[in-house]
């Protein structure tokens, strides 16, 4: 059985942990280095746990800038770059690594 939680930063901080254990630090060694997967993976999972959208999730993190600081953020990725990454993550396989997250988020 799944533990739940309804703690946003808990949640983040488990899937932030996951991503970086899951996943290599960069999709490309050539790539510009400003978000690790591991980050951008913690925020799409976040998305999923407020079950907003791209927009709706950065807004959320500039809100609570403690959950930015625990995944390391010195600023906001854009929308287009969340679209981005789970377009790729998803082509990796990295759905199976969401479906791993041992908190699930509650509907209430």
């Amino acid at each position: 059985m799944r533990s739940l939680t309804k703690s946003p930063k808990a949640f983040v901080e488990m899937a932030f942990q996951i991503g970086q254990q899951g996943l290599d630090p960069y999709s490309h060694p050539k790539s510009p280095h400003k978000y690790t997967q591991a980050q951008l993976f913690a925020i799409l999972a976040f998305k999923h746990f407020l079950n907003t959208d791209y927009r709706g999730v950065i807004a959320m993190l500039h809100d609570w800038p403690d959950i930015k600081e625990t995944l390391g953020l010195k600023q906001l990725p854009n929308y287009s770059t969340l679209k981005y990454a789970q377009d790729r993550l998803l082509k990796k396989g990295a759905l199976q690594l969401f479906l791993t997250l041992p908190f699930a988020p509650l509907a209430d």
